[in-house]
This record gives C-alpha cells, sequence and structure tokens, in this order.
C-alpha cells in the first residue's frame, strides 16, 4: 500500500505520528467507450465554451458560479488556504461510539506508526480500547477539511471520514405520519421471521455476483479468441517518456494472446465458457487490469 498523507494525531501534549492509507478499494472490472462498428476507444476532450479550443488539464482551474458571477479558483489559491497546510489530526472529543449514526460514515483509512517508537500510538490505541470511546478528529485531507471517528479495529487505528450534519438528508415521508396499527399476532409473526435469519455477520460469505460473472464473461471471450487488438484500435501513442518500455510490454502481451492461439489451433476444440478455465476469472482479469493500466 501507499500513504497518501504524513502528519500527526494531536490530543494534549500526545503528537502521534503517523501515514496514513486507503482502507478500502473499488473491485469493479474497469470498463471503456468504444465505437460498437469498429470498436475504437471513445475519448472526451476538454474543449473551452469562449474559443473552442481543446484546452491541456494544466491549463484548467476551478471556478464557483452563483448564477450571474463567476469566480475564478487557482492552485496557489486552494494551496493559501489554512487547512491545507495542516498536517494534524487534532482529536477534538472522545464520545461513546453509539452516538455516531453509521448513515454518516464515508471512506476508511488505516493509520500507520511513522516513527522510530510506537509507544505513543500504541498508548492510543489502548486508551480509546479501555475507555471504549471514538475520538472525534478535524483534519485536512485532498484540498478540504473533514470531520471524522478515530477508532480501533484489531491492533490498528482506524479514521473513518464523516459527513458534515448537514449533509445528511432528513427524512420526513407523509406515508409514515399516518396512524398504522399492527396486531399482536402479526408482531409475533414478524419476530419469528426474524428468529429465523439470525446468524453471525461473516462478509467473507458474500460475494458480488455481477462481478464475477463479467469477469467470467470477459475471460470466456479472450479464451474463444473474441477480442480486438488494443493499440490498433483504442489508437495508443506511447509517452515520451519510457515510450519503448510501454511498445516492448504491449508486444509481449501480443506475442502471448497469439501463442496461446496456436495452442488452442492444434487442440480437438475450444473450451467451453463454463470450463475450468472460464471459472477462474481472476487470473485472466487481473492481467487484462494490467493490460488496460498500461
Amino acid at each position: 500500500m501507499r500513504a497518501v498523507w504524513k502528519g500527526a494525531v494531536t490530543f494534549g501534549l500526545v503528537n502521534v505520528p503517523v501515514k496514513l492509507y486507503s482502507a478500502t478499494e473499488d473491485h469493479d472490472v474497469s470498463l471503456h467507450q468504444v465505437h460498437a462498428s469498429d470498436g475504437g476507444r471513445i475519448r472526451y476532450q476538454r474543449v473551452c465554451e469562449i474559443d473552442g479550443e481543446v484546452v491541456p488539464y494544466q491549463d484548467i482551474d476551478k471556478a464557483y458560479d452563483d448564477g450571474e458571477r463567476t469566480v475564478v479558483i487557482t492552485d496557489q489559491d486552494l494551496k493559501a488556504l489554512p487547512s491545507e497546510r495542516s498536517r494534524e489530526i487534532e482529536v477534538v472529543e472522545f464520545v461513546p461510539r453509539e452516538q455516531i449514526d453509521p448513515i454518516m460514515f464515508d471512506k476508511s483509512y488505516y493509520l500507520e506508526p511513522d516513527s522510530a517508537s510506537s509507544k505513543a500510538y500504541v498508548l492510543l490505541r489502548e486508551a480509546l480500547e479501555s475507555t471504549d470511546r471514538v475520538a472525534v478528529v478535524q483534519m485536512a485531507l485532498r484540498q478540504k477539511t473533514r470531520l471524522a471517528a478515530l477508532r480501533v479495529r484489531g491492533d490498528v487505528l482506524v479514521v473513518q471520514t464523516l459527513l458534515w450534519a448537514d449533509e445528511v438528508r432528513a427524512a420526513a415521508f407523509p406515508s409514515l405520519e399516518a396512524d398504522v396499527k399492527i396486531s399482536p399476532k402479526e408482531l409475533d409473526l414478524s419476530k419469528q421471521l426474524v428468529e429465523s435469519l439470525v446468524a453471525d455477520f461473516e462478509p467473507e460469505k458474500f460475494v458480488d455476483a455481477y462481478q464475477h460473472e463479467l469477469r467470467t464473461l470477459i475471460t470466456a471471450k479472450l479464451e474463444q479468441g473474441d477480442s480486438i487488438d488494443t493499440a490498433a484500435t483504442f489508437g495508443e501513442r506511447p509517452e515520451e517518456a519510457g515510450g519503448a518500455e510501454v511498445i516492448d510490454l504491449m508486444e509481449a502481451l501480443r506475442q502471448s494472446i497469439a501463442a496461446k492461439r496456436g495452442d488452442r489451433a492444434g487442440d480437438s476444440g475450444t473450451p467451453a465458457a463454463g470450463g475450468k478455465k472460464a471459472k477462474d476469472a481472476s487470473k485472466p482479469a487481473a492481467r487484462a487490469k494490467k493490460k488496460a493500466a498500461s
């Protein structure tokens, strides 16, 4: 994992140097848009509405529009804000964990000690565990001031960014305002249904069926040769820096695919989509993902 932030957790006179790592990742297969007739890659351009020119990314600034006027905000403006320069996770208060509504949780990060001694880190972790409290903290992350909850997960401190109070919508539904009568028998049957499904939550038991089937489909198409040459149809060009390395990698991938096709041509038949190779979708999908990233 690569650290996305470095700083320190501060509470009172205690300073805990830490590194911040994303605790979660997206497992969805990355898909591109292509021209249906020839498979050519569809790309989007940033065009200025005044002169119609395509604008390089480095020449793009942010702006706020109030409906009548627009205020341009440069990267220098954002970097000058005090919160952007802050490298502290400041503990504001310690609260009972049940007082934080799960609807406020946003993104999770792991904290790793960033000093020769992890004593201050362990001290904070043990203090949170022994008091059964969560630390409410404020920090600057990705040019924004964040409210977050600092808690313990196993032996690791975790920071979970929180939504601000005005970002959580109120649930006001007229249909729930009516006086609904529930009979004792209906409630009893509902309780029986709940009891019949009681279990300990084990997240490993649940899988993303759609993504699994999508990977299986991609693997089957690759195995059957139902694919197109990426460099030819997507219009890929080697970058100025390290271009030769990109070309060598693409050529190696093409030769590998060609060799596999040659091996299949000598066989009596093509493996079915539901065969062993099609079912093991993780390895081909990983190779395809690396190829797309290159």
